[in-house]
């Protein structure tokens, strides 16, 4: 059974792949595969392995032999899923692997901005505290989680860990509906109720047609001035030059990024370009802890452990 692994450097260093050579005795680890190599890297592929490759309609028509796709990741929108349906390709993706992580980048990030740690951190290098009167500097404002409340946007494993997190530190928690839907069950409150009711909006949603673009102009219009946004999904879910006349303007308060609609963004972003102390932006790293990177390859271990026994574990198709 030859199977490949295209682009196992973005699951960074130090990982254990011995399980997963065990399954696939064949097994043959790329660390970077260009676009213009994936074909012929697949074309007697049974099993392929990546993380962000991309299988279009035509790529997947090409390889009669491939039989399943293994994902490292949670999200899908680099497979065209109907045509793997249609050429009989199972296709797995990993869950519940990062959520550790990612609620804990999130937090890290929210206590940043709340208490302008960064700022704090530059005035003490600048020697203002040195030359201080008092004891302390109190030149930026410290606000208490427990005296916000948290809208989260997207409710499945991520979504639910980061309310978890929430709940210790005494912050209220609102759970959005479906953004779009009339639909409001299990307590949950509307989009837009959620975006004027939040000191905080943490987004765990997938990217799709729905989700495209969800934070623009008339969304930041309705959240709180001094509310603070972040955003460990997907970079498409925000309209990046709306978020930055939103920063400017004094729309919202802060933003804490860990995405970009393109990545890595080779041809920039208007957030790139803004460099305000209310912008944090880190390059796709709330996921990547030892033990989240680890545990999404035995998640893939799983995954092809359970197909090569006919069984069903993970599958989207």
């Amino acid at each position: 059974m030859k199977a490949v692994f295209l682009d196992f450097a973005t699951m960074g260093p130090g990982l254990d792949v011995s399980a997963m050579r065990a399954l696939l005795p064949e097994l043959e680890i790329f660390d970077v595969t260009e676009e213009g190599q994936v074909a012929e890297r697949i074309q007697d592929a049974e099993f392929v392995l990546a993380n962000k490759s991309w299988f279009t309609d035509s790529l997947l028509r090409s390889c009669p032999k491939l039989r399943f796709i293994g994902l490292t990741a949670t999200g899908t929108d680099n497979i065209d899923l109907v045509a793997a349906k249609q050429n009989n390709v199972a296709v797995s993706n990993i869950r519940a692997y990062c959520t550790e992580s990612i609620a804990e980048h999130v937090f890290g990030c929210l206590l940043g901005l709340a208490r302008n740690l960064e700022q704090y951190n530059a005035a003490v290098r600048a020697g203002r505290w040195q030359a201080a009167e008092d004891f302390c500097l109190l030149s930026f404002p410290i606000r208490e989680l427990s005296a916000m409340t948290l809208g989260i946007v997207g409710y499945g494993n991520l979504g639910k860990g980061v309310a978890n997190i929430a709940g210790a530190f005494g912050m209220n928690v609102l759970i959005s509906a479906r953004p779009g839907t009339e639909c409001i069950a299990d307590g949950r409150v509307g989009f837009d109720e959620l975006l004027q009711r939040s000191d905080v909006v943490s987004l765990h949603c997938p990217l799709t047609h729905a989700t495209t673009g969800l934070f623009g102009e008339a969304e930041f219009r309705k959240m709180k001035s001094d509310a603070i946004l972040i955003n460990t999904a997907r970079g498409g879910l925000i309209d990046s030059a709306a978020l930055v006349t939103a920063l400017e303007n004094g729309e919202i308060g802060a933003a804490a990024l860990d995405v970009l609609p393109k990545e890595p963004p080779v041809d920039g972003d208007p957030l790139l370009d803004y460099d305000g102390p209310n912008l944090m932006i880190t390059p796709h790293v709330a996921w990547g802890s030892n033990e989240a990177r680890q545990a999404a390859i035995d998640e893939l271990v799983a995954n092809i452990a359970a197909f090569l026994e006919g069984k069903e574990r993970n599958r989207v198709v």
